[in-house]
């Protein structure tokens, strides 16, 4: 039946069974049982199992009830980039990578990583163009890639949203603090006998999340025009800072420029990606957007070009004002400024930061929620989170689960160890939409030749087993260049084979330029800066990911099991009854 059909005259605000569980496999302790007994039949089959473009962009969107509102244009998209992503890392991360591991080299490190970030955004760019929809990367790599492979990508999304939304909400009580006193702990609480990293509760930071995703649940038009108009403020503090910072710095402050060596500017290329993050949620509001087709590249493209230079910019007038081992590693530019003797600078940075972390959460509150919402859409979680308030056209309940675990992990969690888990399941994510772009370009089901199919995959090895090779080689510190020839030949080499190989799907409007070249560059870049993330990283990745494995055994992979087939069976009735009207004319 048409969800939104059997919702009429239901109230929004409703909290029962069948909103959470209404699958088949949940309707009793049997059936259940049942299910459980044909996981292994069920795996296979999700494994292997593909969403569409029609599913997506029209099924799917019924499980919300109501619609989405179009209200966004390029305007909105641009400075929702802005107030996304500019803010949201910049403010918080560099000082600590600065202090602790480039030095300032973080120029380099923002560069490098600001050009792994726009490869991404083409990407992610070609897909919201063609399935403008609020799932973003969920959706997309469940039509190219399959179900299993969205469910590891929508695990990790969720907790890049948990996660974010957490070290911003750290950051701005950093910050706020320290207007108030040169402390940014001295508005926590230590509790001396938590583990270290986790000893420093932080009240203001909850009550931060919850104004703001409280005011991202009033509306979507209401959000942006309030984003945009306060980062015009935003704007022109951070020219007043770059300005300021390159005309008084000293040239001094950048000897030694690589303190500790190029393996310092990659580990904190790994961690300062953080900084970029925000840009995905403007593909994530596409669903929202009027004219995606000529809105979305102008958002996305223009954006985040301007933003990587002026990232580098901000990083560069740091190091000239201070010497790397005097950056403050919570609130680096208000403090500089004060150590520089310009206290009331100090208070306008400070303001400044706070605001871009404000429209940080505001717009990844956004973000995420939508995220949610489509992930739900597909019962990967209870489709409870896909509901749409009929009035505001935001994913209220979407939104409070977001807010609540958000403000969990902000309570206890310290800044570090919140950026190296989500810079982990950022860089994972968009490596797979490298490899689902490449997917969508050269196979088509039913139509691309085994042959064609046989080269692709060959291809596409033999680009991972070369980016990994260099990871290896780079984090077990040999520096001969031998292993990096052999290994970037190889790399070469599989970008050529797929280059040969004909592609089967061509973009209708706007399409990544040389593929497979640029989405291949993605993927090895991307295995390069996990690789430079270290060991905890990785470990605390993958802890989390065995524990959404369980969560998927258990339940995900038998709601979406029996959703696909039901949807299978309506298809084929749809296409049943077309058949015999066309019989009767």
């Amino acid at each position: 039946m048409d969800p939104s059909s059997a919702a009429a005259g239901k109230s929004y605000w409703r909290f029962t069974k069948q909103d959470f569980f209404p699958e088949p496999t949940f309707q009793n302790f049997s059936t259940y049982l049942s299910a459980l007994s044909k996981t292994p039949h069920r795996l296979k089959d999700r494994l292997i199992g593909r969403s569409s473009d029609a599913n997506e962009l029209v099924r799917s969107k019924l499980q919300s009830e109501n619609e989405m509102k179009k209200c966004l244009t390029w305007w909105d998209l641009i400075w929702l980039g802005f107030g996304s992503v500019v803010g949201s890392g910049i403010f918080s991360i560099t000082g600590q990578e600065t202090h602790n591991h480039a030095g300032p080299a973080i120029v380099l490190s923002y560069a490098v990583s600001g050009l792994s970030a726009l490869l991404s955004v083409f990407c992610y760019t070609e897909f919201a163009v063609e399935i403008p929809i609020a799932g973003g990367s969920f959706s997309y790599l469940r039509v190219e890639l399959g179900d299993f492979i969205a469910f590891i990508a929508a695990g990790n999304i969720l907790l890049e949203g948990l996660v974010g939304a957490a070290g911003l909400g750290r950051s701005w009580s950093s910050y706020f603090a320290s207007i108030i006193k040169s402390n940014p702990d001295f508005l926590r609480i230590k509790i001396e006998s938590f583990a270290e990293g986790f000893n420093l509760l932080d009240p203001l930071a909850v009550v931060v999340l919850l104004v703001v995703n409280g005011i991202a649940m009033t509306g979507t038009k209401r959000t942006s025009m309030l984003n945009w108009i306060s980062s015009i403020f935003g704007v022109a503090v951070i020219i007043f800072i770059i300005i300021f910072g390159l005309v008084h710095g000293k040239t001094d402050n950048l000897v030694p420029f690589f303190p500790y060596g190029a393996e310092g500017v990659f580990t904190a290329a790994a961690v300062v990606y953080w900084s970029y993050t925000g840009f995905d949620m403007v593909a994530n509001m596409a669903e929202e957007v009027k004219k995606p087709s000529r809105d979305i590249p102008i958002g996305l493209v223009g954006s985040m070009s301007l933003i990587t230079v002026v990232y580098c910019l901000m990083a560069l007038a740091l190091s000239m004002m201070v010497k790397y081992t005097e950056v403050d590693v919570n609130a680096a530019y208000s403090v500089v400024f004060e150590k520089i003797g310009m206290k009331w600078a100090k208070y306008l940075v400070s303001i400044v930061a706070l605001k871009g972390m404000t429209t940080s959460m505001l717009v990844g509150s956004m973000g995420q929620a939508r995220y949610t919402t489509q992930i739900a859409r597909a019962h990967m979680i209870p489709p409870y989170f896909a509901l749409v308030h009929p009035k505001t056209g935001t994913p209220i309940y979407a939104t409070l689960l977001i807010t609540t675990g958000s403000c969990i992990l902000a309570f206890f969690s310290s800044l570090d160890v919140l950026s190296s888990v989500l810079s982990f399941s950022t860089l994972f994510i968009f490596m797979l939409m490298a490899v689902a772009l490449l997917v969508r370009r050269y196979y088509v089901k039913d139509v691309t030749p085994r042959g064609d199919v046989v080269k692709f995959i060959a291809s596409l090895i033999v680009i991972f087993g070369s980016s990994l090779c260099v990871t290896i080689l780079w984090s077990s510190n040999y520096r001969g260049w031998v292993g990096y020839g052999v290994s970037g030949g190889l790399w070469g080499l599989g970008t050529l084979g797929m280059g040969l190989t004909s592609k089967h799907r061509t973009p209708a409007v706007w399409g990544v330029p040389l593929v497979p070249l640029l989405p291949s560059l993605s993927i090895g870049m991307n295995i390069f800066l996990i690789g430079s993330l270290g060991a905890v990283a990785i470990w605390r990745f993958f802890i989390c990911s065995a524990i959404m494995m369980v969560y998927y055994v258990l339940a995900g992979v038998h709601a979406t099991y029996d959703v696909a087939h039901m949807n299978q069976e309506q298809v084929k009735l749809e296409e049943g009854d077309g058949d015999l009207n066309k019989g009767r004319l």
